[in-house]
């Protein structure tokens, strides 16, 4: 299985998934044109992945900011995880947010309180 790369633009985020060490990296700035198609690719990638996932998988997101759009279609790539967490892979999710970002740490706090996947938020000095 091949490393899903995107490279981020100033309204889309990196995209980085590499399956063989199971680290998956969502970077930058998620304010696309259209969020749906945007996401499209990266669920594609993790259905793929699901049927042979490394046995740790680590999901790295160090979102500056997102709209809207990108909100619902950041929950739905977090629920297809979240199907394939504990079955054959341990998903874990690092949530990044700068300090004094209130809105992303209670973004972080929300997406924590729906999913039933172990989410850690982290407070860094810059993303």
């Amino acid at each position: 299985m091949d490393k899903l790369i995107i490279e981020g633009s100033p309204k889309t985020p990196t995209i980085e998934f590499d399956p063989s060490s199971g680290v998956l990296l969502l970077k930058g700035r998620s304010i696309p044109e259209n969020s749906i198609e945007f996401f499209e690719p990266l669920n594609e990638w993790v259905d793929k992945y699901s049927s042979s996932p490394t046995q740790k998988t680590t999901v790295e997101v160090r979102l500056e900011y997102f709209n809207t759009s990108s909100s619902k279609c950041i929950l739905d790539f977090f629920k297809k995880l979240e199907k394939v967490n504990g079955s054959v892979t341990e998903v874990h999710v690092n949530w990044y947010f700068e300090t004094d970002d209130e809105d992303m740490e209670e973004a972080g706090e929300d997406y924590r309180a729906i999913l039933s996947l172990p989410f850690s938020i982290i407070e860094v000095d810059e993303i």
